[in-house]
């Protein structure tokens, strides 16, 4: 406790007191009600101030306080009940006891109510972090219209002889209501047998009066503070009191020092000044706002010296556990680890709950949740404190319950001219299996994120976003994927002219979303003077119904091509009349002819078809029917190598298929494995990639060919900073690939080498082909500006002495390797590659491609 200085002399003289003290009370239909209170008069007077200096911030309040008469001849004639002060920021909220002040008066009496239940209404408190529950608040039950006011009552004309303050008369500012942690209502008076949570104040606080009849509570304040205009400021005609001594005590057990000093750092009254109503009310709101306390009441009392003022506060208890409880009525467990709420409050454990600290603990869980994608979860309601010292925040984190579709135009508009919803050709669950967040877990904007980005890589839709609509449970939320979808159908035709075909017309279809599925359909015919050719191709990229992102692709065919194979540097081998060998109309370049169709599966080895794979498998069926023909389309069995006059040149027959009729039957059995750790398909600048693939053939049908191909290829990519010419990634590329065919070789499946996909500076085919290849090759990528980079190269190949009969009658090296530098021009079909390479001969030959060598 702490008191005045001795005073040399005190004497107490009680006179009428003049004018009176009014006391605003807002109530709901926001009208104004002043009761008549008598106050004290004393000629006490301190010899000195004690000069105790106030050392604490004050907070400002809205002191919604009523006044109520006492009975006759008593000396405590008002009782002040308050409204819950605010603590800033915290979201908690407690009522404020009632303030007694202590007064001598003469007798004379007011009317007033006989008995005023105050009613409870909601009040919610927002908070920043933490969704306040419905706070009761007590209001009073008659309207101001049907509460007496005093008559008749002359007030004396003695003015007070009290200690005052000039310029004392600042304007509270309006509090906030903060929900208190674990209730709906705070009352100024302990309430026992409340087990669980922290005490709490009863209506009227159980607070001794000295020398008083029974209290009789006044109208609580109303909940539209903004509807009632005050005449006057509140404190200005509150009336002053001598203090002679300031004590804090603890509601139960023993205040400890720390706690005491907390207190007596933020209050204003002091010993030897004066105090009023609202000074006190503002004490009540520091000692709340230091976050230790659960309950302050302020009982001022009579004394000899003046007026002893008791703090009376009940300490929060020592913080021992927070838990979260997620998703109550959900079902849903937590998201976050079980260990996270002790990492962010572990440091507040084993000391007195401080609800400041609390709260910033709350902010930090909520940044973990932030950090983690969850942005739609929050703390709601109010902290729940127990007497054991654990808190138990509830937090709603955001369950999904349902995952909608919602298709719109071009325009972003929902529905059309007849006010129809707009629907979509795509089918719903298209969208919706490419939607890793599903109803019942927590929504998560990383998540979504990528769901986003999967739904637009189906190439079906020009926009995609997402919005949330409320659920059926107001905890959940439904989340409605906003897509604007695209034309999915092509066709085009074109004719031309050509030393392989002569006149030909082209016609082709594409179709990316068959029966609004997603399976791609296409087709493209050729027909020409003296072929037809076709190509029809379907993929499902997700089999329905599986889980593993399955897909297969089916394919016919008939196919024509000029075999490199049988090409060489300075002649080729052709086709010749067996008849009449010398004819020059029938010598020409073989054609390949491959007629037949398969089915190739292949599945992203992985259980999350969410996650990208970094393995992925296929496995295929393929039959062809191949044949070697002429430009005329007929079928023939051999080819040689003929003079500039159009004989035959002795020793370079050359058989142009395995049975040696002309014709041959191809059923293969496919498998294939392919490891992608690069970091960009079409332009990587690291990481890895690796396939490989074996093709197993069965020995039936025309030729009896039964071979086993192997075949391998591994890339690296390297990143480098070599030169500065302009920003962007530099790389060092590296590639090696080899190849090998067990058991029967057919002629027109033998590996090639050479050319702008094998070794450049070479012709196609032109370096070599045999049974079995290795290949290397090594680049520097490099930025030139916008969309032009640049390339240095060196590429190395070799048959390793498995040269064909085709590739020994055309002297083919067989080994060699190719340098030079390249320009790639970056254009919608990917990078368009210009090579410009010289071989180990000293020849040079400027390549072509699409995409990156490697």
């Amino acid at each position: 406790m702490r008191l005045s200085p001795v005073l040399l002399a005190v004497v107490a003289i009680t006179v009428p007191l003049g004018g009176s003290l009014s006391a605003n009370a807002e109530t709901a239909n926001s009208s104004k009600q002043t009761t008549e209170v008598l106050t004290l008069e004393t000629n006490q007077q301190p010899e000195k101030d004690t000069g105790q200096v106030d050392s604490s911030k004050s907070l400002e309040s809205r002191p919604n306080s009523t006044g109520v008469i006492e009975a006759e001849k008593s000396r405590i004639v008002a009782v002040y009940p308050a409204n819950p002060a605010a603590m800033p920021g915290l979201g908690y909220a407690y009522a404020t006891p009632g303030l007694i002040v202590p007064t001598s008066t003469t007798s004379k009496t007011a009317q007033t109510p006989d008995e005023i239940t105050p009613s409870p209404t909601q009040q919610p408190s927002p908070a920043p972090d933490i969704p306040p529950p419905e706070i009761q608040q007590t209001t009073p039950s008659p309207t101001p219209e049907t509460t007496p006011v005093p008559e008749n009552v002359n007030p004396p004309v003695t003015e007070p002889v009290l200690p005052t303050i000039p310029g004392d008369t600042q304007q509270p500012s309006p509090t906030l209501d903060i929900p208190l942690p674990g209730s709906q209502q705070r009352t100024p008076a302990p309430s026992p047998g409340t087990p669980g949570d922290i005490q709490q104040p009863s209506t009227t606080p159980d607070i001794p009066f000295p020398d008083s009849q029974q209290r009789t509570p006044a109208p609580a304040p109303g909940t539209t503070p903004e509807n009632t205009q005050p005449n006057i400021a509140p404190e200005a005609n509150d009336p002053r009191v001598l203090v002679s001594e300031v004590v804090i005590r603890s509601q139960t057990g023993q205040l400890s020092s720390e706690l005491e000093d907390q207190v007596y750092r933020v209050i204003r009254t002091q010993p030897g000044q004066t105090t009023t109503r609202s000074q006190l009310q503002e004490d009540i709101n520091a000692i709340f706002g230091t976050g230790f306390f659960s309950n302050v009441q302020a009982a001022p009392e009579d004394t000899p010296l003046g007026v002893r003022v008791s703090f009376v506060v009940q300490p929060n208890p020592v913080l021992s556990k927070v838990e979260v409880q997620a998703n109550p009525g959900t079902g849903v467990a937590s998201v976050l680890p079980a260990n996270t709420v002790d990492e962010v409050f572990k440091d507040q454990y084993g000391k007195i709950l401080n609800l400041r600290d609390l709260q910033e603990g709350i902010k930090q869980l909520n940044k973990r949740y932030q950090d983690q994608g969850y942005v739609l979860a929050n703390v709601i309601g109010a902290p729940q404190v127990s007497e054991s010292g654990v808190v138990t925040l509830q937090v709603a984190e955001g369950v999904v319950e349902n995952i909608r579709v919602r298709f719109r135009n071009k325009d972003g508009q929902e529905t059309d001219e007849k006010g129809q919803p707009i629907r979509g050709r795509t089918q719903d669950y298209i969208i919706t299996r490419e939607v890793e967040l599903k109803p019942g877990q927590v929504f998560n904007r990383n998540t979504v994120q990528r769901d986003l980005q999967r739904v637009y890589g189906l190439g079906l839709f020009e926009d995609v976003n997402v919005s949330l609509d409320p659920g059926t449970d107001p905890s959940k939320v439904d989340v409605v994927v906003n897509v604007a979808e695209r034309s999915s159908g092509s066709i085009a035709a074109g004719a031309g002219i050509s030393s392989a075909s002569g006149l030909f017309g082209t016609v082709s279809y594409q179709q990316q979303n068959l029966n609004g599925r997603n399976q791609k359909l296409g087709a493209e015919v050729q027909v020409g003077e003296r072929e037809l050719l076709f190509d029809l191709r379907f993929t499902d990229p997700w089999i329905a119904g599986d889980p593993y992102r399955t897909s297969y692709t089916t394919n016919l065919f008939r196919r024509s091509s000029i075999s490199l194979i049988f090409d060489g540097k300075d002649q080729d081998i052709r086709t010749f009349d067996p008849v009449n060998p010398s004819n020059t109309d029938s010598q020409d370049r073989p054609r390949i002819l491959r007629l037949g169709g398969g089915v190739t599966f292949t599945r992203p080895l992985s259980a999350n078809p969410y996650k990208s794979s970094v393995w992925t498998a296929s496995a295929g069926f393929q039959y062809q029917r191949v044949s070697a023909r002429d430009a005329e389309g007929d079928v023939r069995e051999n080819g040689a190598v003929f003079d500039d006059n159009g004989n035959l040149i002795p020793g370079t027959d050359v058989p142009l298929s395995f049975s040696g009729s002309g014709e041959d039957d191809l059923v293969l059995l496919q498998l294939g494995a392919q490891r992608d750790l690069r970091n960009n398909p079409l332009q990587p600048t690291s990481g890895s990639y690796l396939r490989f693939g074996v093709d197993q053939s069965v020995p039936v049908g025309q030729g009896n060919i039964f071979l086993t191909r192997l075949r391998g290829s591994y890339s690296q990519y390297l990143p480098v900073q070599l030169i500065n010419l302009t920003k962007g990634a530099q790389t060092l590329a590296f590639n090696v690939q080899a190849g090998t065919i067990l058991g029967d070789l057919p002629p027109y499946e033998a590996f090639t080498i050479g050319g702008s996909n094998s070794v450049r500076g070479y012709e196609e085919g032109a370096l070599g082909s045999g049974r079995s290849y290795v290949q290397a090759s090594v680049e520097y990528r490099f930025p030139v500006f916008s969309v032009v980079s640049g390339a240095l190269f060196f590429d190395l190949g070799t048959d390793l002495g498995t040269s064909t009969r085709a590739a020994e009658v055309l002297n083919k090296n067989g080994s060699g390797f190719g340098y030079g530098l390249g320009v790639r021009v970056q254009s919608p079909l990917g990078p368009i590659r210009i090579d410009y390479g010289i071989n180990d001969d000293g020849d040079s030959r400027i390549n072509f491609g699409i995409g990156e060598r490697f």
